[in-house]
C-alpha cells in the first residue's frame, strides 16, 4: 500500500440514512478538501477537531450538498496522519458525487482496511488493536463487544509486552555472559532466569487455554436441534427465539431443509439450526433434509437431542442418539406439559433437561445448561484476558514451546548460544501477535478482511 497518497472512502455503510461520512487521510488532504468546501463563515486554516458548516461544490462550482467539515491534524487522528471528514446527507447518489469530486482531484479510493493499516504503520495502534476494530464492528453480543473493546484498549497488548519484557531481561543476562565464555553463569542468576521464564510459560498457557471460550464469544456458537419427526424441534426453536419463525404442525416431516436463526444465550452469540426429523423415508426431499442434518453435526458446537416426553422411546430416538453420540449433546425431553410416558434409558441421561415449548417451561434451565456445556470454566474472572483469534493462539503456543525448550536446555547446561536462540524465537513469536515481526503477507491477509473505509 502506498502511504504517500491521499486516500478516501465512505466511513459509513452504503444505503440511505440521515448522514454519511466520507473520510480522507494523508499529507495535504486538508488543502485538497478546502478547494471544494465553501464555509458559511470564512477562515484561512481550519482549527483541528472543530466542525465547520458549509457547502461542497465540484470543480465546476456546482453545489453537491450542504455539509459539515472537520479537520483532524495528525498525530491526533485515527491514522495518525492529517484526516478530513465530510459529513453529508446519507443518500447513495450524494456519497457517489462527493467521492467523484475528490477522486477527480487526485485522491485515491482506499483499499479495504487501509485506514487501519496506516494507523498500525504509524504506531497509532498495534496489530492486536487493529484486529479488535474489526471484531468490535462485527460483535454480536455484549460479551463479544466487551472482549473486542478490551483488546482495542490494549489489555492483550499490555500483557504480551509484559511477557516480552521479562523474556528480554533474561536474554540480556544470557547475552552478557556469552561475552565471557571462561566464566560460568552464577547459580542465583540461573535460578532467577528459570523462575521468570517458567512464570511466563504458566501465564501464556493460561491465555492459550482461554481460546476455546474466547472463540465462542467472538465467532459464535452453532447449536443443532436434532431428533425424530414431530418431536418438537421447530416448537423449541420458536420458543427460544420468542417468535414464530418455524412452521409448526401435527404433520410429521414439516421441516425439510435446515432453518437457521441467530440469538444470544448468556452472552454467547448462537446460530440455532432446526433440522429435518431423523428417520428413514422414501420422500427424496425429506431424505435430502436428513442428509443435510447429518452433515451439520460435525461442524456444530453443541447438539440438542430432542426426545418426546409424551411417548415411549423408540428405534428412531436411538437412531438419532447414535448419530450424535460422538459429539457434545444435551438430551431435551419435550412436551413436559403433557402426561409423561417416557422412561428414559440410561444412554440418554448424561445431561437431561425437561421443557414445554408451549408453556415456556424449562427454557431458562435449558439456556443455562447450554451455556455450562459450552463454557467449561464458568468461574473465570470476568476481567481475565480471553484469546479470540486462532492466529494469536498459534503464535502464543509457538512462544511457549520455545520457552519450554529453553528451560530444558538450561537444566541440561547447554551452551548459552542455544539458550539465547530459544529466547529470541519466543520473542519473534510474540512479536508476530502485536505486529512487530509479522510478515507482509500476513499483514495483507489481516487488513484485506476489513471493510472499505476502516
Amino acid at each position: 500500500m502506498d502511504l504517500q497518497d491521499i486516500i478516501i472512502a465512505p466511513a459509513t455503510p452504503p444505503g440511505e440514512g440521515g448522514v454519511a461520512i466520507i473520510r480522507l487521510s494523508g499529507q495535504g488532504c486538508v488543502y485538497l478538501a478546502q478547494k471544494f468546501f465553501y464555509p458559511s463563515r470564512s477562515f484561512e486554516y481550519p482549527i483541528s477537531h472543530t466542525l465547520y458548516h458549509g457547502y461542497l461544490k465540484n470543480a465546476q462550482g456546482i453545489q453537491v450538498d450542504e455539509v459539515m467539515f472537520v479537520f483532524m491534524a495528525g498525530p491526533r487522528s485515527f491514522t495518525a496522519e492529517d484526516v478530513v471528514e465530510i459529513h453529508c446527507h446519507g443518500g447513495q447518489q450524494i456519497v457517489s458525487m462527493v467521492l467523484h469530486v475528490f477522486l477527480q482531484a487526485g485522491a485515491r479510493l482506499a483499499r479495504p482496511g487501509e485506514f487501519s493499516y496506516r494507523a498500525f504503520v504509524n504506531g497509532r495502534i498495534d496489530l492486536t488493536q487493529a484486529e479488535a476494530i474489526a471484531d468490535l464492528i462485527h460483535a454480536r453480543s455484549e460479551k463479544s463487544h466487551s472482549l473486542a473493546l478490551s483488546q482495542l484498549d490494549g489489555q492483550l497488548s499490555q500483557s504480551l509486552y509484559s511477557h516480552k519484557q521479562s523474556i528480554k531481561d533474561s536474554l540480556c543476562l544470557i547475552e552478557a555472559w556469552i561475552d565471557f565464555p571462561e566464566e560460568e553463569l552464577p547459580a542465583e542468576d540461573i535460578c532467577s532466569i528459570r523462575n521468570g521464564i517458567a512464570a511466563a510459560v504458566r501465564q501464556l498457557e493460561t491465555m492459550i487455554c482461554s481460546y476455546n471460550t474466547g472463540r465462542l464469544y467472538s465467532e459464535g456458537v452453532s447449536l443443532l436441534l436434532l431428533g425424530k419427526p414431530n418431536v418438537g424441534k421447530s416448537s423449541l426453536m420458536n420458543a427460544l427465539l420468542g417468535e414464530e419463525r418455524a412452521i409448526v404442525t401435527d404433520i410429521e416431516g414439516t421441516t425439510r431443509d435446515l432453518l437457521e436463526e441467530g440469538l444470544v444465550i448468556n452472552g454467547l452469540p448462537v446460530r440455532l439450526v432446526d433440522t429435518a426429523g431423523i428417520r428413514e423415508s422414501c420422500d427424496p426431499i425429506e431424505r435430502e433434509g436428513v442428509m443435510r442434518a447429518r452433515k451439520r453435526i460435525d461442524s456444530s458446537d453443541l447438539i440438542l437431542l430432542l426426545i418426546d416426553g409424551s411417548r415411549a422411546v423408540d428405534a428412531e430416538d436411538f437412531s438419532a442418539l447414535n448419530i450424535c453420540s460422538s459429539s457434545k449433546y444435551i438430551t431435551v425431553v419435550t412436551k413436559s406439559d403433557l402426561t409423561e410416558k417416557i422412561d428414559l434409558p440410561v444412554e440418554f441421561s448424561e445431561k437431561v433437561v425437561h421443557v414445554s415449548s408451549r408453556k415456556h417451561e424449562g427454557l431458562d434451565r435449558l439456556r443455562e445448561q447450554i451455556y455450562l456445556s459450552l463454557i467449561a470454566d464458568s468461574s473465570r474472572d470476568e476481567n481475565s484476558i480471553l484469546l479470540t483469534s486462532q492466529r494469536h493462539k498459534v503464535a502464543a503456543t509457538s512462544a511457549v514451546n520455545c520457552l519450554k525448550r529453553f528451560i530444558k536446555a538450561l537444566d541440561s547446561s547447554l551452551s548459552l548460544e542455544f539458550l539465547a536462540t530459544d529466547l529470541r524465537e519466543a520473542l519473534d513469536a510474540l512479536g508476530g501477535i502485536t505486529g512487530e515481526t509479522t510478515t507482509d503477507d500476513v499483514l495483507d491477509d489481516i487488513f484485506s478482511r476489513f471493510c472499505i473505509g476502516k
